[in-house]
């Protein structure tokens, strides 16, 4: 029946309760169906936030995954390079032994590829395997790259590093293993969700993808609503730019919460068949914890902390306690993510990254009247504990330091930043306190005997100090200054600490002026070569010339040898320096008459590089130059690496024809050993003896006296160096000295001078010798 008041239809369903039972159920049919659509919503919010929180955190396991990767070829790598006998292979260019070397690393480190790359850019593999090209890779190398990405015919694949060293690099052995569809499927199965992988190089990315911010989760706009996500790998080779490629399907992410939505319609079916017996009871005590949830959801998309309370045991009770579950599995996950990303794995320290988060805050914090103590601290020798001892020793040595340096409760922060350096932080409110006697607090931290496995090892460190406020109130500014003191201190010695000073930051800044024009020098040609005479006393006559480098610069002028060489030795550039000065050398003296020679110096880093040979042989041979008439000049400082390496690369110099002198005799601990093991042609005299002649009382006599006799015996020319007066000639005239060299005779002069000297004419008069 249908009964109309105040213009509004009315229905009666007979009793009381029956009306208000389905008033209240359509009421709550109505609230109930809004609150399904909000809590849908939000579900699939979540879901989509949740699948983009999934992606991220699984592309940064796939990062841990391929560092991790990376570590074990490296691993493997540096078992082999650091092998004597792989090193003696590489440093003689025996190929056989480097291919079957390679091919037994393949195979136990199940990797694809393996190659020497040679500082000449020489590579050597097995044949028939694709390989990248050397220039994009070299420099890389060069640099002290040890893993990224390389391009292996239409491949990329990723590689790891080690160099070889004798005990300097003499080049770089290489593991690779393809990124293609089944290596990168096969990661793919690691993954915590399902993801598709690949890797590809950058200007290959097409669509939204190229235009992708790095490390963002983005959606593609298709059916099955994709997900992506793009990172930039490391990279080895110059002419790959590589970017990892995740994607995840949101479709497939939100179906699994299909079965939360129909859970959620079933409890809504049962509150509507209870609401006609409980009433409104009954719908309080549904909505309301839907409402919670919600409420929950909203928050926690919002990021954040969001915990239910769990009420009851139905299924409402058991969607919070899931709820509930997510949330932490999610919190735990993102939490130890977020830790191993800022600490150390080896020692758990803080690393670069929150360190230098720490020493900002620090810095924020800084009263007027404090200081900021930051130190680099650099461990001494720690590549002889894993050379000698191995390398799971150095790991017990870097643990315990760093269980030492957490012993002292004045450092605030103390951080691994990598291999075998530490970063220490000491907040020092006291004004007046000394911070000497802190810097050797902190180095007896280090001066410490470490037993490792029934084995004593001691050790040190190299410590750079730099304090704020003095030193820079900027954290860039501050690890500078630090890194310039710890330069500074290793220079000065092992075992000590510097404080930074203002002039260290002058002097790298010309320090790396200078590199760049020495660069700029090798490049343009800007070294030419003077000569200094070698004279005969035995015959009467001008011998030779000893051939020596000098750089006109064309701002600052003459550059002394003895400042540019010491940085071309340590920056690497002294091998292409070296080479250019053998090979002019040659040039110029083959144009000399023919009895006489040319001497050149051979730089202990010079001798070590594999293709010294090679390049002596290319100038013989380019400039028609008789090998008899090249004298090489060495220190015994070639023999302090490796004493067998050195024998036989002098035997190898010996059979191309050349003579070999050694210079500087007298100076070291063990000239007569090395005389010993090796007929020199001819000993140099330090110049050191020759000045003490003239002076009454002292032994300089009889110390020219015993090597110009032992030279004799062993069949030696000798040389003395520093001539500057007819005394010091007449002396060692005396003593038995076979040539002489020095101001007497002559300054070292321009290749032209020599011309006038060598005329038939002038050949005495020119030198000056009576």
């Amino acid at each position: 029946m249908i009964v109309w008041g105040k213009n509004l239809p009315q229905l009666r369903f007979g009793s009381l309760k029956r009306r208000i039972a389905m008033v209240y159920a359509a009421l709550f049919t109505i609230v109930l169906a809004v609150v399904m659509v909000v809590v849908s919503a939000n579900i699939e919010r979540f879901g989509e936030q949740s699948a983009s929180r999934d992606l991220a955190a699984n592309a940064r396991v796939f990062d841990e995954i391929i560092e991790l990767r990376a570590r074990q070829m490296r691993g493997s790598a540096d078992v082999l390079s650091r092998d004597f006998g792989f090193r003696e292979a590489v440093a003689t260019g025996d190929r056989p032994t480097i291919a079957s070397a390679l091919r037994s690393l393949q195979s136990r480190s199940n990797t694809s590829a393996a190659f020497v790359v040679g500082l000449d850019g020489d590579l050597i593999g097995e044949e028939g395997q694709a390989y990248p090209e050397v220039e994009s890779i070299w420099y890389e190398l060069d640099n002290g790259a040890e893993k990224g990405v390389i391009r292996l015919g239409d491949t990329l694949a990723l590689a790891a590093s080690s160099p070889i060293e004798a005990p300097d690099t003499i080049g770089w052995l290489v593991l690779a293993q393809p990124l293609d569809a089944s290596e990168m499927a096969r990661l793919a199965d690691l993954a915590a969700v399902e993801v598709a992988a690949r890797v590809v190089h950058a200007p290959e990315l097409a669509g939204p993808l190229a235009d992708a911010q790095l490390a963002r989760v983005i959606e593609a706009d298709d059916a099955a609503r994709t997900l992506y996500h793009v990172t930039a790998l490391p990279t080895l080779d110059d002419s790959v730019e590589p970017r990892l490629v995740l994607g995840h399907s949101l479709g497939t992410a939100l179906a699994e919460y299909a079965g939360l939505k129909y859970l959620l319609a079933l409890v809504a079916l049962g509150g509507l068949l209870l609401v006609l017996v409980l009433g409104s009871r009954v719908a309080r005590g549904v909505t309301g914890p839907l409402a919670k949830l919600d409420a929950a959801v909203r928050r926690f998309a919002a990021g954040e902390d969001v915990s239910l309370a769990i009420e009851t045991q139905d299924e409402v009770g058991r969607l919070a306690a899931s709820f509930n579950d997510m949330v932490g599995a999610i919190e735990e996950r993102e939490r130890k993510i977020l830790h191993v990303g800022l600490h150390d794995g080896l020692t758990d320290l803080p690393n670069r990254k929150l360190f230098v988060e720490q020493l900002g805050q620090t810095l924020a914090r800084l009263g007027p009247d404090e200081r900021l103590f930051v130190a680099y601290c650099d461990l001494d020798d720690f590549k002889v504990v894993n050379d000698t001892l191995g390398h799971p020793a150095g790991d017990e040595l870097l643990r315990q330091v760093a269980s030492s340096l957490r012993c002292r409760s004045e450092f605030s922060h103390i951080a691994r930043l990598g291999g075998d350096e530490f970063a220490v932080i000491i907040h020092e409110r006291d004004p007046a306190a000394d911070l000497v006697d802190t810097a050797r607090l902190l180095k007896d931290c280090f001066d410490q005997d470490v037993t490792i496995d029934g084995q004593s090892a001691p050790t040190s460190a190299s410590i750079g100090i730099a304090v704020a406020p003095g030193d820079g109130t900027d954290t860039t500014v501050l690890l500078k200054h630090a890194d310039l003191a710890l330069y500074r201190a290793k220079r000065d010695g092992k075992a000590t600490f510097h404080f930074f000073e203002q002039s260290l930051d002058e002097q790298a800044r010309r320090r790396r002026e200078m590199e760049l024009d020495l660069r700029l020098a090798i490049k343009d040609g800007g070294f030419e070569l003077h000569f200094q005479p070698l004279y005969s006393l035995t015959h009467e006559r001008l011998q030779g010339f000893e051939a020596l480098i000098r750089w006109n610069h064309p701002t600052r002028g003459t550059i002394s040898p003895a400042e540019f060489i010491p940085l071309a030795e340590e920056t690497g550039l002294i091998l292409q320096v070296g080479e250019w000065v053998v090979r002019e050398a040659c040039h110029i003296a083959s144009g000399w008459p023919e009895d006489i020679s040319v001497a050149v110096n051979i730089s202990p880093k010079q001798f070590t590089y594999p293709g010294l040979s090679t390049t002596i042989l290319q100038a013989l041979t380019n400039s028609g130059l008789p090998p008899q008439r090249l004298e090489l000049e060495i220190t015994e400082s070639v023999f302090i690496a490796d004493v067998e390496h050195t024998l036989s690369t002098l035997h190898s110099l010996r059979n191309l024809g050349v003579r070999i002198a050694l210079d500087d005799f007298g100076t070291g601990y063990s000239s007569l050993s090395y005389l010993r093991q090796f007929p020199f042609d001819k000993i140099k005299i330090d110049q050191s003896f020759v000045r003490d002649l003239a002076q009454q009382g002292n032994n300089a006599h009889a110390v020219i006296r015993a090597i110009t006799t032992l030279a004799d015996a062993l069949s030696m020319e000798t040389l003395a160096e520093g001539v500057e007066d007819e005394q010091q000639c007449r002396i060692l005239r005396e003593e038995g000295c076979g040539s002489i060299q020095g101001y007497l005779l002559s300054r070292p002069v321009r290749a032209d001078v020599v011309q006038e000297m060598l005329a038939p004419s002038d050949r005495r008069r020119a030198v000056g010798v009576m």
